[in-house]
């Protein structure tokens, strides 16, 4: 079928997150390797983006195809209800509680991250209320989050896209200002860290430290544009709540599986969490999985009386599992997680120099492979730049580099295998755009 064809045929059939009907263009990815991407027209691309920040190991990797393919001979699919189990279900799940931190113990697999926000959020509720706690219900979010756009995750997302308009959302949950050292007017003249734990300890003593479950978010806050907290902001959260006897949930979807540097971003910031979500670079995006890590404390009240009484068809796919457990082996063996480190230290560098003189520029920030550039109109009064997203779009149409815009800059999270050579025309690509952008959004020919 030729380039236009497909274009023609995906424009009449497929409803695509996030673009408007009023939108032609279509780029038909039809090949993929390493950090490269080739369209229907042949066209290859440098893929900055990890595909939706999953790509840890990279496109095209036949082993993992062939992991797939020889356990889809053996056994493609069974349910793990019940008593019903599989070995590498088994496997992964020891595996990734070895791998967590403490005190993590305990595996509940799931289809992806909203599936696992889901999950996470019905587990701290029913926990306290397996304990006798009942009113327990309430959970804490903060603004600019993302967590998926399911009923509870898309509620404690704080971003109104995902409420306007889809009625009344799930209740009970209350946003919190995100720590966000760039945005100082955030902070009433504070220090951020000081501010927001103050603002915790406020919230728990309005609605009540009896009435509340759980605290979900990022470590680092991916959609709000990779924006990572000061180094005491978990700990210091972690101690309130764990004085109030309230769950913490960390959202590492995005962050697990050595996309900074660590297994876990837990490990990074020096926090013990109650329930981990997990999804994304379980599998490189080979297969769709995801994994909620859970402590064993937690872990042993879900299991009382009848169990947990929530499950997914494709909990524990012994498929996905498998090519989860090859795609772990590639990261260990190949040394990622130190690869996540060093390339990505020097991609921050390397935008740090290509991008000090622009004027649109307000910040460059990263950690390991999850960078964000904060674009401004006005560096002084730090008003965002409008549209984004066109500058996303021309980096690719003009450079063949696919970044993302976010929700005031652009973001970067591409495969843990990226090379030197691949980061600098990553960070040139972006220079030679925002050159020709001008304070209003306009990208001039």
């Amino acid at each position: 079928m030729s380039t236009e064809s497909l274009h023609q045929l995906d424009r009449r059939r497929i409803v695509h997150p996030y673009l408007p009907a009023s939108v032609s263009e279509r780029v038909v990815m039809t090949r993929g390797k390493a950090s490269s991407l080739w369209d229907t027209d042949g066209r290859e691309y440098l893929d900055a983006t990890g595909g939706l920040w999953l790509a840890q190991v990279g496109h095209g990797r036949d082993e993992l195809a062939d992991v797939a393919a020889s356990q889809m001979r053996e056994l493609e699919y069974f349910t793990s209800f019940w008593e019903f189990s599989n070995p590498p279900a088994i496997e992964l799940a020891d595996r990734l509680a070895r791998l967590a931190p403490d005190p993590i113990s305990r595996v509940y697999f799931t289809s992806g991250g909203s599936e696992g926000i889901e999950a996470a959020l019905k587990m701290a509720r029913y926990h306290h209320y397996r304990r006798g706690n009942g009113d327990k219900t309430w959970i804490l979010a903060r603004e600019r989050a993302y967590h998926g756009i399911a009923y509870g995750g898309g509620t404690a997302s704080g971003f109104g896209l995902y409420h306007d308009g889809f009625g009344p959302m799930l209740p009970h949950v209350e946003h919190l200002t995100p720590p966000w050292p760039y945005r100082a007017e955030l902070f009433d003249g504070q220090d951020c860290a000081d501010y927001c734990v103050a603002e915790l300890q406020r919230t728990i003593e309005r609605i009540g430290a009896d009435n509340i479950a759980a605290m979900i978010g990022e470590p680092i806050m991916g959609v709000a544009g990779m924006v990572a907290p000061p180094d005491d902001y978990w700990p210091r959260v972690r101690e309130v709540l764990r004085r109030n006897d309230i769950l913490l949930i960390l959202d590492e979807v995005v962050t697990a599986y050595g996309r900074i540097g660590t297994w876990f971003a837990a490990e990074h910031f020096d926090v013990d969490p109650d329930i981990i979500v997990t999804a994304k670079g379980i599998t490189s995006g080979y297969f769709p999985l995801g994994a909620v890590l859970i402590a064993e404390d937690v872990a042993q009240t879900l299991g009382a009386d009848h169990g947990f009484p929530m499950g997914y068809t494709y909990n524990g796919h012994p498929t996905g599992c498998a090519v989860a457990l090859a795609n772990l082996d590639i990261i260990e063996r190949e040394k990622l997680l130190a690869r996540a480190s060093e390339i990505g230290g020097h991609l921050l560098d390397k935008l740090h120099v290509e991008l000090a003189d622009s004027p649109l520029v307000g910040e460059v920030r990263g950690v390991g492979m999850m960078l964000g550039i904060e674009l401004t109109a006005d560096r002084d009064t730090r008003e965002p730049l409008p549209n984004p997203q066109a500058v996303a779009d021309a980096v690719r149409r003009d450079h063949g580099v696919i970044v993302r815009d976010s929700a005031q800059g652009l973001v970067l999270s591409p495969a843990l295998t990226l090379t030197r050579d691949e980061a600098d025309r990553i960070a040139a690509a972006i220079r030679a755009v925002l050159a020709t952008t001008d304070s209003d959004g306009t990208i001039r020919s």
